[in-house]
C-alpha cells in the first residue's frame, strides 16, 4: 500500500477531490462526522442515514455512488458507534470495515477521512499508526512458498489520509510505514517453513539489512562460540545438523559514547523439544519459536528506515532444537558462558539455555538497558491468552522505570504487555542438587521461574524480559505470525530518543 497524508481546506475541499472513493464516518445517533458533512452537499448522505440503510453501529458500511456535488466516484459511509465517545475498539472496527470494502473496489486510490483526533484517550499519532498498520495487515500475503500465487485482488493500492494537521503528521506517517514494514519482515520470517528459515537464513537476512541500512554486523560461528565458552547455547545446537549462528547487529544512530539499548532475540528456528520430545499435533507451529529473533530483525528494519537517532544493538542466538545421538539428555550438566553450571532437567526448556549466553555476551556493550524477547513458555499463554505479552524484570527503581517504559510503549502502540512478579521465592524453585541452577523449576509459576532463570545472567545491567509465546503468532484458520512485538519495541526505542 502506498500512503500519503493531505489537508483538505476551503481551497482544496474534500468534496472536490478526484478519487475512486472517500470513506467518512457516521454515528448511531444519525450524526455525521465533519468530513461526512463536507460531502453532504445536497443532503444525499443525511438522507441515506435517515433512511436506516446504515445504522451507524461501529463497523457497518454503506457504499454510495454518484453523490451529488462530490467529485469522488464513490462515498463510503462507515459506522463508528457513538460520537460522544469514539473508542479504540469502534475506531478499529471502522478502519477494518473500510479497508475490507476498499479491497473489493475497481478503483486503486481512495481517501480515508475519519475523525482521528477524537478517539477517547488517544492522540492523532496513534490513529495514523493504527490505520497504517491495519492497512498493511489487510494487504499482507502468505503465499510466498506456493507454486501458484494467489491472484492479486482488485482494490485500493494508494491510500490518502485526510487530516488538518497533515504537515505535522508527515513524520508520524513515515514512522508508521517503517513500523509496518518491520512487522512485515517479522511475519515473513515467522511464516517461512523451517527447512528454509534456518539459522543461516536468519544470518543472511541480517546481512541484507546491514547492507541496506548501514548497520554493522558480525556473525559468530561454532568455533567462535566454543572459544567464548558458550556451553549452554551450544548444548541446544549440538543435536542438529544445522550450524548455529550468533548474530550481532549494530545501529549507531546516537552519539559515539552513548550507551546502547540491546535487544536479544530467541532464534530457535525449529523446536522439536529435543529428547524431551513435544507431542506431534501442532508441532509444525514450532517454526514460530524464532519469533523473538524475527522481532529483533523487524525492529531493526523499522529503525533503519527511520534513521533513528539512538545506538541500538541486536543479538540473535539462532539454532535448532533436535533429537539425535548428539543431543543433550535430561540430567546433563553444562557450563554457561558466565561459568554457571546448569542441570538440564528438560531439553524442551531450551530457549533459556541459548538466551543466558546471549545475555552474558551483552555485558560487553555496557548497555543502557537490555530487553530479551522470546516465545519462552506455554504457561504465559495460560496466564494471558493471545492478547497480551508477559513482562518480567527486577523490582527496584531502575527496573521499575524500564518496566514502565515498556508498558507505556505497548499502550501507545496497541501492542500491550502485563508485568509479572520476580523474586527470591521463585528462584528457590530452580535449585539443583548437582549444579548451580536447574533449567526448569518445581511445579507452578512456570513463566516466572523461566524469567528468574534468565535474571541470574543479567545482574550487571538493567534488564527486562518479554515472553511473547501467546502473541507472536495465531493458530487456526488465520494461522500466521503477527509481527508483534515490533510496534512495542520500536515505540520504546523512539521514546528513548
Amino acid at each position: 500500500m502506498d500512503f500519503s497524508i493531505k489537508a483538505f481546506d476551503t481551497k482544496n475541499t474534500l468534496a472536490a477531490a478526484k478519487t475512486g472513493c472517500v470513506a467518512v464516518a457516521v454515528f448511531e445517533n444519525k450524526k455525521l462526522s465533519s468530513a461526512a458533512q463536507a460531502l453532504d452537499v445536497n443532503g444525499d448522505i443525511s438522507a441515506a442515514l435517515k433512511s436506516g440503510d446504515i445504522s451507524g453501529k461501529a463497523g457497518t458500511t454503506l457504499l454510495l455512488r454518484g453523490v451529488a456535488g462530490v467529485a469522488a466516484a464513490r462515498v463510503l459511509l462507515v459506522g463508528m458507534g457513538s460520537n460522544d465517545a469514539i473508542t479504540e475498539k469502534s475506531f478499529g472496527s471502522a478502519v477494518s470495515a473500510a479497508l475490507k470494502v476498499f479491497g473489493t473496489l475497481g478503483s486503486q486510490d481512495a481517501i480515508i477521512a475519519f475523525p482521528m483526533a477524537d478517539v477517547k484517550d488517544r492522540d492523532i499519532n496513534w490513529a495514523v499508526r493504527s490505520l497504517v498498520i491495519a492497512a498493511n495487515e489487510a494487504e499482507f500475503r502468505t503465499d510466498s512458498q506456493k507454486s501458484k500465487k494467489d491472484p492479486l485482488p482488485a482494490g485500493v493500492r494508494k491510500l490518502t489520509i485526510a487530516a488538518a494537521e497533515a504537515n505535522q503528521l508527515k513524520g508520524v506517517l513515515a514512522q508508521s510505514i517503517a513500523i509496518a514494514n518491520g512487522m512485515n519482515l517479522t511475519k515473513e520470517l515467522g511464516n517461512l517453513s523451517p527447512n528454509v528459515c534456518t539459522p543461516t537464513y536468519l544470518a543472511d537476512t541480517a546481512r541484507q539489512l546491514a547492507g541496506e541500512f548501514g548497520f554493522q554486523i558480525e556473525v559468530l560461528e561454532r568455533k567462535q562460540l566454543e572459544a567464548l565458552k558458550m556451553g549452554s547455547f551450544l548444548s541446544v545446537a549440538k543435536g542438529s545438523d544445522e550450524a548455529p549462528k550468533f548474530i550481532v547487529l549494530k545501529h549507531n544512530g546516537g552519539k559515539k559514547n552513548d550507551a546502547p539499548v540491546v535487544l536479544v532475540g530467541k532464534g530457535i528456528t525449529f523446536d522439536t523439544g529435543g529428547i524431551s520430545l513435544k507431542p506431534g499435533p501442532n508441532m509444525d507451529e514450532m517454526k514460530y519459536d524464532m519469533c523473538g529473533a524475527g522481532s529483533v530483525l523487524g525492529t531493526f528494519r523499522a529503525i533503519g528506515e527511520m534513521g533513528l537517532k539512538l545506538n541500538v544493538i541486536g543479538i540473535v542466538a539462532a539454532c535448532e532444537n533436535m533429537p539425535s545421538g548428539r543431543a543433550s539428555k535430561p540430567g546433563d550438566i553444562v557450563t554457561a558462558m558466565s561459568g554457571t553450571t546448569i542441570e538440564i532437567l528438560n531439553t524442551d526448556a531450551e530457549g533459556r539455555l541459548i538466551l543466558c549466553d546471549a545475555l552474558t555476551y551483552a555485558e560487553r556493550f555496557k548497555p543502557a538497558a537490555v530487553v530479551d524477547i522470546a516465545t519462552l513458555t506455554g504457561a504465559c499463554i495460560v496466564a494471558l491468552g493471545h492478547h497480551t505479552s508477559g513482562l518480567f524484570t527486577r523490582h527496584d527503581d531502575a527496573h521499575d522505570a524500564l518496566a514502565e517504559e515498556l508498558l507505556d510503549a505497548g499502550k501507545q502502540a496497541g501492542d500491550v504487555a502485563w508485568r509479572f512478579p520476580l523474586g527470591e521465592n521463585y528462584n528457590e524453585q530452580l535449585k539443583s542438587n548437582f549444579a548451580d541452577l536447574a533449567n526448569i523449576g518445581t511445579p507452578g509459576a512456570a513463566s516466572i521461574t523461566a524469567a528468574c532463570f534468565l535474571e541470574n545472567f543479567t545482574r550487571k545491567y538493567t534488564w527486562a524480559h518479554l515472553d511473547i509465546a501467546g502473541t507472536a503468532w495465531k493458530s487456526g484458520a488465520n494461522k500466521g505470525a503477527t509481527g508483534r512485538p515490533v510496534p512495542l519495541l520500536t515505540t520504546f526505542l523512539m521514546n528513548r530518543v
